[in-house]
């Protein structure tokens, strides 16, 4: 009697168990969007993607004058200026490596050489940069089509605002 009990007990749950696990296969399935089997939310166009490689090369580039400056610069405020790009500018280079992890998106890795003449030339190039730099991060914010990069586009975007009005100010202090 013993023996009959548990071979019908394992004939009941052995159905019970597969349907379970059918049952969160589609479950799974229909959270999982159409071409998106990684079920990453929102949808990376190519836009997207583009933005997210200049975003990164642009960045990586502002570091690496950023620490140039912070070495080489004249004026005490074209100093503060390169520190302020490095410090800000790596912030969003890693938050912006975290999303293309989670987006599966592979961006640029080699910094490229960069150098300037003077304490002018370099501040005339930020001003220049981050005037293109905010116009390409609102866009991205107002018409971007996956939410995080949207949302990393606008907190951005203030960021390189704050970048140009600081540029601008330290540009018109030099000769």
């Amino acid at each position: 009697m013993k023996t009959e009990t548990i071979v019908i007990s394992q004939f009941c749950i052995l159905p019970l168990v597969i349907a379970a696990l059918s049952l969160a296969g589609v479950a799974a399935a229909q959270d999982t969007p159409a071409g998106n089997p990684e079920g990453v939310r929102g949808s990376l166009s190519a836009k997207d993607k583009i933005f997210m490689k200049k975003a990164a090369k642009g960045g990586m580039m502002e570091v690496a004058m950023g620490k140039l400056a912070e070495e080489k610069a004249q004026s005490d405020d074209v100093k503060s200026f390169g520190k302020r790009m490095v410090t800000d500018h790596s912030k969003a280079n890693d938050e912006l490596k975290k999303i293309a992890a989670e987006k599966n998106v592979k961006l640029p890795t080699k910094e490229r050489t960069v150098s300037w003449s003077s304490d002018k030339a370099y501040m005339d190039a930020m001003v220049k940069d981050h005037e293109k730099d905010l116009a390409e991060f609102q866009e991205e914010a107002s018409g971007g089509s996956e939410p995080d990069v949207k949302k990393f586009a606008e907190a951005t975007a203030k960021v390189v605002q704050e970048h140009l009005d600081l540029a601008k100010q330290t540009q018109s202090k030099l000769k």
